[in-house]
């Protein structure tokens, strides 16, 4: 079967060695008949080995050359196709889903974003992204990569580094390493709403250098004497308990 040629403006990077396809999809732990959807299969190197454990996955693709190669490969039998950007996708039903995929580098924070407002349907995601991203994705507070990504996930999943991918294993190869990270839900959620916690993680974030006595002005806290140096601090010196801590202590008119 014909080759797809990769398109630079999708940001495709095709995964040509099936090890580490294997390893990838090996990584996401789901048992049928819980439901799999995969993100940006391309030429579905990944798939095969998804299909060999699960029946039948749904999977979320964007180029019509590429939903038409899967579909003479698989067969719509195998196969659940949504042809739209990933970004417009919505994921749907009461069932959580698995959800795994070798994301594009150019929109891989967006797809994060968007798993995060879909959270209640995620139940546990498998994804290769760029290296620099996956470690802030699970980069601790102190680090310099630490920032609203890190947070925001880590409040509500649990994230493991699974291994380094080499630019060499994919079809047109990367400027840069890969890496595989595997997220699953935390236990309990934050008591805090998500939209309080993203607002006061993004405004301490945007303007990292300041102290959060600046980068917090026009958000009002209740006193908490427990803490009264926090101000002072910058927003890398907050862990996410300390950030669902802070967001707790928003006066109630701004829940």
């Amino acid at each position: 079967m014909d080759k797809l040629k990769p398109k630079k403006f999708w940001g495709q990077h095709f995964l040509k060695d099936l090890n580490v396809a294997r390893r990838i999809a090996e990584a996401l732990e789901a048992e049928p008949p819980q439901p799999v959807v995969e993100i940006g299969p391309g030429e579905g190197v990944m798939t095969q080995f998804l299909l060999e454990k699960h029946p039948k996955i749904s999977v979320v693709e964007v180029d019509p050359e590429a939903v038409a190669f899967l579909t003479r490969r698989f067969g719509l039998d195998k196969l659940s196709i949504h042809h739209l950007d990933v970004l417009k996708w919505k994921p749907s039903g009461d069932q959580p889903l698995s959800i795994i995929g070798n994301l594009p580098y150019n929109i891989s924070s967006p797809i994060f974003f968007l798993l995060l407002e879909h959270r209640t349907l995620v139940k546990e995601g498998v994804f290769m992204i760029q290296k620099e991203v996956a470690e802030r994705m699970s980069a601790k507070e102190g680090n310099k990569i630490y920032g609203v990504l890190s947070v925001l996930l880590q409040a509500y999943f649990d994230i493991s580094y699974e291994f380094t991918v080499p630019p060499t294993v994919f079809r047109p190869p990367p400027k840069v390493n890969s890496g595989v990270i595997r997220m699953v839900p935390k236990a309990e959620e934050p008591s805090v709403s998500f939209q309080n916690l993203r607002k006061v993680v993004k405004q301490a974030f945007g303007q990292r250098r300041k102290t959060l006595r600046n980068a917090l002005k026009g958000i009002e806290f209740e006193e908490f004497p427990e803490w009264e140096d926090w101000k002072s601090l910058r927003a890398e010196r907050l862990s996410v308990k300390d950030f669902i801590y802070l967001t707790s202590m928003l006066k109630q008119e701004q829940s």
